[in-house]
């Protein structure tokens, strides 16, 4: 079955991009412009909702081109793409099929949803051309391996959400179609499970890869410091949160393995690599991130925005242009020492947080934000909510909805807390939009609530980046 796989142009794109990451900053520059070019073209020519947004537009040029939003996106799906065979009942009905993760869709589309941190879940698509792109970046610049460029001789363990389309799960089982060699070697460990069923099934598999989150990562660093987990990987890749210092320092130290982190999307897969001084260098040939002060206007490099606007070069049939991400993205002034042209950029995206409550006889049960979330957008079909631990064995749950909404969520928590042998943990919940703001400022789902935190009126949301395992 299709993949959206041309071994043709991912081949003509791997040397593209070699090729770019070796050239000049006015290299660099004139491939952007020619694919913005190219971009805004299609968007003109295919997609009735940029027609009349991009009215007046210059054609090689964002330059007054009005922010978009996922939110707006969505609502407008079938006039959004370039493609009158993508329609958004027919995506849906794909995506609720968990049976389909990681096929084609009409033979021809890569298809992924993005979880709803901002309220509204997104379902995104590609072509061959757009994975041949991500493809390319993926191969040449995040991960080069020459000498075994298809990991067959590893055995890598993603431990993440192993139910939906998600860009993960979806790109996990691509890789799985494309390279059955590879298969075998490639195996799902679902967060969602309680963690000891988590270390059990990690000890029988004893991956040398480990791909997940970062809090995950710092979970797994702390059952193997407990001496529960007995692996030892030769690599931890993360992505899709925020990865500090102190937990990059947590895990290398607990693994003695090198931690590789990424910085992707479901509006862009490949957005930034990691280089061997352990900077993030944004593909900027393929990708343009403008970062923004709250009032969406430019902020100098050096200085951290409040969110940041994508452009996608490589999506011509869905096409994303000065999108809000959500991330605060601060790029630097300076070139990076390991020479590349491409420019360092850093990170603040997911900043959900990890709870630990009372277990049984008192001990301590850590449970992961992303596994939380999950629970409750696949099980609870809730986006707009926030989860607030407020005691050692008590949370408080509220949901944007009305109490048909808040009682399916609140359920699908409580079921995923008996899971974690968590029964005795008080739920309250309520219906209303008032948020808690935590130790970032930024709006957060999951919050172990800290002292200075507080409660304010619904903010902007924060559009989460997404991990890539290929």
């Amino acid at each position: 079955m299709s993949s959206c796989f041309d071994p043709w142009l991912t081949g003509v794109e791997a040397l593209d991009a070699i090729v770019a990451a070796q050239g000049t900053h006015a290299g660099l520059a004139a491939r952007r412009q020619r694919r913005l070019a190219a971009l805004l073209d299609a968007a003109v020519r295919g997609s009735p909702f940029y027609r009349e947004r991009l009215r007046g537009a210059r054609p090689e040029s964002l330059e007054g081109i009005e922010p978009v939003r996922k939110r707006e996106l969505m609502r407008n799906f079938d006039t959004w793409v370039t493609d009158a065979r993508l329609q958004l009942r027919d995506l849906r009905a794909f995506v609720a099929d968990a049976s389909t993760v990681g096929q084609a869709w009409g033979d021809a589309f890569v298809v992924w949803e993005s979880s709803g941190s901002s309220g509204e879940p997104g379902i995104f698509v590609q072509d061959a051309r757009a994975m041949a792109v991500y493809d390319a970046l993926e191969a040449c610049r995040r991960m080069p391996r020459w000498f075994d460029p298809w990991y067959v001789g590893e055995r890598i363990a993603f431990v993440g959400a192993t139910r939906g389309h998600f860009a993960s799960t979806v790109t996990a089982q691509r890789l799985r179609r494309l390279n059955p060699a590879m298969a075998a070697n490639l195996s799902e460990v679902s967060f969602l499970q309680p963690t000891p069923a988590l270390v059990r099934q990690l000890n029988e598999l004893a991956p040398t890869i480990v791909s997940t989150y970062p809090t995950a990562a710092v979970l797994l660093a702390e059952e193997a410091a407990a001496g529960r987990l007995r692996i030892s990987p030769a690599e931890v890749w993360t992505g899709g949160e925020t990865l500090t210092a102190g937990m990059r320092r947590r895990i290398e130290r607990q693994f003695g393995s090198k931690v590789i982190n990424s910085y992707g999307a479901s509006e862009f897969l490949a957005l930034a690599w990691q280089c061997r001084c352990g900077a993030l260098h944004l593909n900027s040939d393929w990708a343009i991130l403008e970062p923004v002060d709250e009032h969406l206007h430019p902020v100098p490099p050096g200085v951290a925005s409040y969110t940041a606007l994508l452009t996608n070069l490589a999506n011509h049939v869905q096409p994303i242009i000065r999108y809000d991400l959500g991330d605060r993205v601060l790029m630097h002034r300076h070139p990076c020492a390991c020479g590349s042209p491409l420019p360092v950029i850093d990170v603040q995206g997911r900043c959900d947080e990890m709870l630990v409550l009372c277990g049984r006889n008192g001990a301590p049960v850590r449970l992961l934000p992303l596994a939380l979330t999950t629970v409750l957008e696949d099980e609870g079909g809730v986006f707009d909510f926030q989860l607030v631990q407020v005691a050692p064995n008590a949370l408080r749950l509220s949901v944007g909805g009305d109490e048909a909404v808040l009682a399916r969520a609140r359920t699908a928590l409580l079921a995923f807390l008996r899971e974690h042998g968590l029964a005795q943990v008080r739920v309250s919940a309520i219906c209303g939009r008032e948020r808690v703001h935590g130790r970032t400022g930024k709006l957060q789902r999951v919050l172990a609530q800290s002292r200075d935190a507080s409660v304010v009126a619904a903010g902007p949301r924060a559009r989460q980046p997404t991990p890539n395992i290929s």
